[in-house]
């Protein structure tokens, strides 16, 4: 059994060059899910503010789109409600050489739908019921499934709810169903611990991520991560840049082209 290593205290520069230091590292992982073809999906489930997408942006910064997708599926529309429930997820999953990153994942039927009443308790009993069995099928598949839920405080959350009300730039984050959520907090407790207890299966346990403090949790789980998928470094191919074309060019009058205006200059 690995041992957990002692934690230590984060200074911003400490994150800044951490974080850069795991962002490296998950280009070698890129790297290594290509070379050897492998399938793998990140869940990454939690309560509104918990930082799901600060930590997704950190992970896909210096990644490729083509590689490493993230995955943030809206309401689904009505052809989507009568498909077999798992259908329009399995539409995203990753071929060879991919790594998909759900950003919520088929798991709103646990939380959302059930705590919003937007699923029968037929459907809500079915899905507990069959995401295992599905889960199983993924693994058994070659599949590399990991999941996230990002823990956060009453407390956090609320002074996060606030910081978004007051800043304009945040406040596209808040939606209705945001501030629904937050009146109903015990409920969503309820649920993620019955979910739980329904999924949090062996092979395929549900990994919880202190995320009262964004810095530590993004480095926390890019580290936890990185550990998940055994790699190491791949043979860089040898790379020259060619000669160029000498053939003389003529570029056209810049008159004839429209040019963005320079707002910004270099100092």
């Amino acid at each position: 059994m690995t041992k957990t290593p002692e934690p230590r205290a984060l200074k911003k520069r400490d994150y800044l060059a951490e974080l850069s230091r795991l962002q490296t590292e998950m280009v070698r992982l890129q790297s290594w899910i290509v070379h050897h073809g492998l399938r793998v999906v990140v869940l990454f489930e939690g309560r509104d503010t918990a930082g799901k997408g600060g930590i997704i942006k950190r992970i896909t910064d210096r990644t490729s789109p083509r590689v490493v997708r993230t995955v943030a599926l809206g309401t689904p529309t009505e052809r989507e409600r009568t498909q077999w429930y798992f259908q329009r997820y399995v539409a995203h999953l990753p071929a060879a050489g991919e790594m998909v990153l759900f950003d919520r994942s088929w798991y709103n039927r646990a939380g959302v739908e059930r705590v919003m009443g937007f699923c029968t308790d037929e459907e809500y009993q079915e899905f507990m019921r069959s995401a295992p069995s599905f889960e199983r099928m993924l693994t058994r598949s070659g599949i590399i499934l990991i999941k996230y839920w990002l823990s956060v405080s009453d407390e956090e959350q609320e002074r996060r709810f606030e910081a978004r009300l007051k800043d304009p730039a945040k406040r596209w984050k808040l939606s209705a169903m945001d501030l629904e959520a937050r009146a109903r907090w015990v409920d969503y407790a309820e649920a993620k611990d019955e979910m739980f207890a329904y999924t949090d299966i062996k092979e395929v346990p549900w990994f919880v991520l202190d995320a009262d403090d964004k810095r530590t949790a993004r480095l926390n789980l890019m580290t936890h991560l990185l550990e998940q998928i055994p790699h190491d470094d791949l043979p860089s191919p040898k790379l020259e840049l060619p000669p160029r074309q000498d053939r003389k060019y003529v570029r056209p009058p810049a008159d004839t082209q429209t040019y963005v205006p320079q707002y910004f200059v270099p100092a």
